[in-house]
């Protein structure tokens, strides 16, 4: 009986209703019989899948034509999600949606059958990770359409915090056009009485991940992000990979250490092996991909950004900057290490960036960009074309200096 299991989704759809939808589900409108979303524990994932819900069924919540389950609720335990959703179909349903997919053991095969089997379903599925997608676990790969998600961007927040709704901006046009568009958005910004100066420094601190507007103490934020990235290596990584074991999991938390210590780090392999403990250059290289996949790292290479099988990589940053505050030690926080994690986390979703021979990124292979304060000059990167200032602390820019929160437009 589905009874259980009803009552449990139309809580869940009650309260997880936000009125603030994200730009992800306009990019992203989960059209496709099969669709995962991935992406960081607390980005927003299960507000997203009950979003779609409500749209398809006329923002019913008693609806029988969609079921919500929450895979590693008590009320599911027991069962298996081909059972749940076998008896579902066989009762007219026509949506089923498993979130935290990861915690089930087995679910790859449970959802390839599903599939197969139950075939005028549609199935929308959330993972903390894409690491067993993009194993290709169970030729999932060939069915599902995997949607990774991130946190808010600094468009989002602004529209969720001052109430004002934007629209994301093309790359290309903000440099051609940034003088407009910050004209355009400190108007709308200062409408609302806020400084569109402030709201940055305040994003870079706590507006990261949408729960932030459950704390009232940035201290209990950062708190609870630190817990999360704890979870997803001591339990999301060892759900995933059965072979890691207690050591290797404390070798993988020092490693993060290491990195949180010093990023942007710049990793001499051999001298990390040593203080990692790690006896070979192919686990450590592993360990590294994994945390990238988890949503923990970000890796930069000369090719682009993420890591191949076994690729060295030229330099490491935290996820984003919201990390930074909340496992750096406290004070210590690099000022120029939050404006690049900034940077490059708000343009890995839509762009390649990689390491240059000047300047600090290099984007889509034909744009150069230095990140820095509003002093910052075109000194290493004068001679260079399509060269432009990512520049922190102006409300405005002129010619290829723009300022950097403007680049939190794009999406």
């Amino acid at each position: 009986m589905l009874d259980d299991i009803f009552k449990l989704s139309r809580n869940f759809l009650k309260t997880f209703n936000k009125p603030y939808k994200r730009y992800f589900l306009e990019k992203y409108p989960l059209a496709s019989r099969f669709s995962i979303i991935t992406g960081q524990r607390g980005v927003g994932k299960t507000t997203v899948l009950i979003q779609k819900i409500l749209s398809a069924n006329d923002k019913d919540i008693f609806t029988k034509n969609a079921l919500y389950v929450p895979v590693d609720h008590f009320a599911v335990a027991g069962r298996s999600l081909y059972e749940i959703a076998e008896e579902f179909y066989n009762l007219g349903g026509k949506m089923i949606c498993f979130d935290e997919i990861h915690k089930y053991a087995g679910w790859s095969g449970e959802l390839k059958s599903i599939y197969d089997i139950l075939q005028e379903l549609t199935i929308l599925a959330s993972g903390s990770s894409a690491m067993e997608i993009l194993k290709g676990s169970h030729d999932l790969s060939r069915r599902a359409i995997v949607y990774p998600m991130t946190g808010l961007s600094f468009r989002e927040y602004i529209d969720f915090t001052a109430g004002i709704k934007t629209k994301p901006l093309a790359l290309q046009s903000i440099l051609k056009n940034h003088e407009k568009f910050s004209y355009d958005i400190i108007t709308s910004v200062e409408s609302k009485k806020k400084k569109v100066l402030a709201l940055f420094k305040d994003y870079l601190q706590f507006g990261y991940f949408p729960y932030f507007k459950e704390f009232n103490d940035i201290s209990l934020y950062h708190i609870t992000l630190e817990q999360s990235i704890r979870t997803t290596i001591e339990s999301d990584l060892l759900s995933i990979y059965p072979t890691l074991n207690g050591s290797s999991i404390n070798k993988i938390k020092k490693l993060l250490a290491v990195i949180a210590e010093s990023a942007p780090f710049t990793p001499d392999l051999k001298r990390l092996k040593k203080i990692v403990e790690i006896g070979d250059e192919r686990t450590l290289k592993n360990y590294l991909k994994y945390l990238e996949d988890g949503g923990v790292i970000i890796s930069l290479t000369k090719r682009g950004s993420g890591l191949g099988a076994l690729e060295k990589p030229e330099k490491i940053y935290l996820n984003n900057p919201n990390q930074i505050y909340a496992i750096s030690s406290k004070g210590k926080e690099n000022t120029g290490t939050i404006r690049e994690t900034f940077f490059i986390n708000m343009l890995l979703i839509l762009h390649k960036i990689s390491m240059p021979q000047k300047g600090d990124f290099y984007v889509d292979n034909k744009y150069t960009f230095e990140i820095g304060g509003k002093n910052k000059s075109f000194k290493q990167i004068k001679d260079i074309n399509n060269s432009f200032l990512a520049i922190d602390d102006v409300e405005t820019g002129i010619g290829n200096k723009i300022p950097l929160w403007l680049f939190g437009f794009l999406y």
